[in-house]
């Protein structure tokens, strides 16, 4: 083929219009994108030192519109040169400085908001564990810094944060004087001007330690240094200081403080701290003029109900109902607000009306005036409540039933407390009909009143009817888990049924919520006893007598326990502590003095029994009791007068003339055939008593003759054991046995065998 043919160029395709074979010449020159090629060769013209320029090769070749196919030896265009993606970057092996620092000072903060959070679970051991190790790791910062010369790159807020959150800990723990001296730290560091306010956490701990004039100190240093702007601050830590005031009993200073709050911003905490101090100076017209000024203090969120009640009537005229599901946290906070500043009106009420006036009555009608006119309805109630209360402790009854009766008129709430107050008094003065009357008025009005239905099971209790009781007991329960009225007297009626576990639950439980009562742990005590559980009872009553120490019942019946267990020692010292506190317990003093007997310390058994003559003087044992003591003294003639002493009192007393027959006849004494014909005719009467009026044979006659007539069956004070068991008041009745031949000499302790019975009725019979 030969360029320039003209035949081929015409008779080329004419259908193909990309057809340029037959053109010979370059086709003319073009400046489109001329400049980004001219910058783009600059850029790529100098190449690298493995390969040259892209556009270093382009230069050198002119550019063509079209390639020929096939197979072509040039390489294909690589910008990248045969080389893939860049590799990663490689991560850093070290850390700087200032990196471990900061790394550090997470962990602080991390620590920090454990012992935080620690303190609000109430884990105060652990939270300041986790605040110890924060300032130890936060000391380990500063001190690297100082080594390599950065101490003017500490971070001194956290510094202050770990030493205020370590102090704060300190507090938790009660540990005082660690807590001052890391708040001290803080205050004294000048870096720090902010931290002045931290005198007012030191004060508080100088005043919960009872130092209240070094918490006055701290809280004037903190007052003085608080800007005027922050007023809430300021007006707080006065009030903290009237409250130090008080309790130093610097009542002057206290109302010094508190006026100049009530004058500044009034609350009714102040108001009512104000009138206890005024109180306790006695100033009447005082408490009059500031509680006019209580009163006058408006309650807090009552704009708010105003507000919400116009809400309501308009909501209700446009025919809307109110959304009620829906709780409103700062409702809810007002109205615990509100119920804060009726409670502190309600008490300083009850507080001064009984002396604002010489007569009481017209006291609590000047207050109940005021609160009537201040429209205080709900605070009004509670004060005639406490005037019907007065009239109760002033045993004037009627009145209080008055005046009770007088809230039928009221609201079902106010009706309900007052015919439960109405039913207890009736409790009281044992009319139980009337009583279970307004219990039941009571519960009609309020079937939640837990109060009520414990009154109303009190009532069925005293009539015995226990099961009925109970169910008002544990419905009580029911309205007030903690109701301890109820639980007390539910663990009684399953004492009393027999039920004894479940007594034993409901009084354990109670010894949870009043774990102090030492009703609750004398109930525990002797439901164990009942049971058999005598250990377990002993340990109820040792921790009952640490609070009780004087209480001679308790320390009577722990001796009569540890007699049971066998433990003599124990006994004698617990029923010689409860002599010693009630010298006239006739039990425990008989018990002491058979204790004496066996020990064979008739002195000391003597002075007891005459002691339990003195309480009892128309008993006839206890003389009968010395004459022994003094018979086994050998003391016969003794002996003898006080069974004569006995003899004149009691003429009838078989007891005392067997013992005069015996002694007569061993001291030869002529009065024997005399007290031997009065013995004889009081048990031939005894006997036809206990044959029913009819005479005793001849041979219950001979053998009861042969008892005197024969000096071995005599009550005396030889021979063996039992031989005078059948005439013996301190003895069994044994079979009669044949004795030896005695001498007055001689002494036997059988004859007289006080037994392990400290029983002496036993004994005597």
């Amino acid at each position: 083929m030969e360029y320039g043919n003209n035949q081929e160029v015409n008779s080329r395709d004419a259908s193909n219009p990309y057809d340029f074979k037959g053109v010979e010449a370059k086709p003319p020159p073009s400046s489109y994108n001329n400049r980004n090629i001219i910058s783009r060769q600059k850029q790529t013209a100098m190449g690298t030192a493995m390969r040259l320029g892209t556009g270093a090769q382009r230069l050198g070749t002119a550019m063509k519109s079209a390639k020929g196919a096939g197979y072509q030896s040039k390489e294909k265009f690589d910008p990248l040169s045969g080389k893939g993606p860049a590799e990663a970057l490689q991560k850093k092996t070290e850390k700087t400085e200032e990196e471990n620092y900061k790394e550090l000072e997470v962990e602080v903060h991390t620590l920090l908001e454990q012992s935080a959070e620690a303190k609000i679970k109430k884990n105060f051991v652990e939270a300041l564990s986790k605040a110890k190790e924060a300032a130890n790791k936060e000391k380990k910062i500063r001190q690297i810094r100082e080594s390599t010369g950065n101490l003017d790159q500490v971070n001194i807020d956290l510094t202050f944060y770990v030493f205020y959150n370590l102090a704060n800990m300190y507090h938790a723990n009660q540990m005082y004087q660690e807590a001052l001296n890391s708040y001290t730290i803080i205050v004294k560091n000048k870096q720090y001007p902010q931290a002045s306010r931290l005198r007012v956490n030191m004060g508080n701990i100088y005043f919960e330690q009872k130092k209240y004039p070094l918490a006055i100190k701290m809280y004037n240093m903190a007052w003085d240094s608080a800007m005027p702007q922050n007023k809430e601050m300021r007006m707080k830590t006065k009030k903290n200081i009237g409250l130090c005031y008080l309790k130093l009993g610097a009542y002057g200073k206290a109302i010094e403080t508190y006026e100049d709050i009530m004058n500044d911003t009034p609350e009714f905490g102040v108001a009512f701290n104000l009138l206890v101090c005024i109180y306790a100076l006695g100033d009447a017209t005082k408490m009059k003029s500031w509680f006019e000024r209580m009163l006058m203090i408006d309650l807090p969120g009552s704009e708010e109900e105003e507000t919400e009640e116009i809400l309501a009537l308009q909501n209700k005229n446009k025919g809307e109902e109110e959304a009620s599901d829906i709780k409103d946290p700062l409702k809810e906070y007002f109205k615990a607000k509100k119920k804060e500043a009726l409670k502190s009106i309600t008490d300083a009420a009850k507080l001064i009306a009984p002396v604002i006036e010489e007569d009481v009555v017209q006291g609590y009608d000047w207050v109940v005036e005021m609160l009537r006119t201040a429209n205080l309805q709900e605070v009004e109630s509670e004060i005639e409540i406490a005037k019907a209360v007065h009239f109760i402790k002033t045993k004037d009854i009627e009145k209080a039933i008055e005046l009770f009766k007088s809230f039928e008129k009221k609201d079902n709430i106010m009706m309900a407390r007052a015919a439960n107050n109405i039913s207890f008094l009736y409790f009281l003065e044992n009319d139980f009909p009337n009583a279970e009357k307004f219990s039941d008025m009571a519960i009609q009005n309020d079937r939640y009143n837990s109060k009520a239905l414990v009154n109303k099971g009190n009532c069925l209790f005293n009539d015995e009817e226990y099961d009925k009781a109970k169910e008002f007991f544990l419905e009580a329960i029911g309205v007030e888990a903690d109701c301890v009225e109820a639980i007390y007297n539910l663990g009684l009626v399953y004492k009393t049924l027999g039920y004894y576990n479940e007594a034993l639950q409901a009084f354990e439980k109670l010894h949870s919520i009043v774990p102090n009562s030492e009703e609750v742990i004398y109930q525990l005590g002797h439901i164990n006893e009942l049971i058999g559980l005598r250990r377990q009872a002993l340990k109820w009553y040792l921790i009952l007598i640490t609070k009780v120490p004087t209480d001679s019942e308790i320390l009577s019946k722990m001796g009569f326990l540890y007699q049971l267990e066998g433990d003599e020692y124990q006994a004698l010292h617990y029923y010689q502590e409860s002599y010693r506190y009630n010298p006239s317990k006739i039990d425990t003093l008989s018990w002491l003095a058979i204790h004496h007997v066996k020990q064979e310390s008739y002195e000391k058994a003597i002075e007891l029994f005459n002691k339990a003559t003195l309480i009892e003087p128309k008993e006839v044992k206890w003389k009968l009791m010395v004459a022994s003591c003094y018979r086994r003294m050998n003391l016969f003639q003794q002996a003898l007068e006080h069974y004569e002493e006995v003899h004149e009192t009691n003429p009838d007393n078989i007891e005392c003339l067997r013992y005069l027959v015996a002694i007569c006849k061993d001291l030869g004494k002529k009065e024997y055939y005399e007290y031997s014909k009065k013995l004889g005719k009081l048990e031939r009467n005894q006997d036809m008593n206990n044959h029913g009026g009819m005479m005793p044979t001849r041979g219950e006659l001979e053998n009861n003759m042969d008892q005197y007539n024969n000096p071995g069956g005599q009550p005396g004070y030889g021979g063996q054991p039992g031989c005078g068991g059948a005439n013996d008041p301190y003895q069994d009745q044994t079979p009669m046995q044949q004795p030896e031949k005695r001498y007055i000499q001689q002494r036997d302790d059988n004859d007289d065998d006080w037994g392990e019975d400290v029983d002496v009725d036993g004994l005597l019979k």
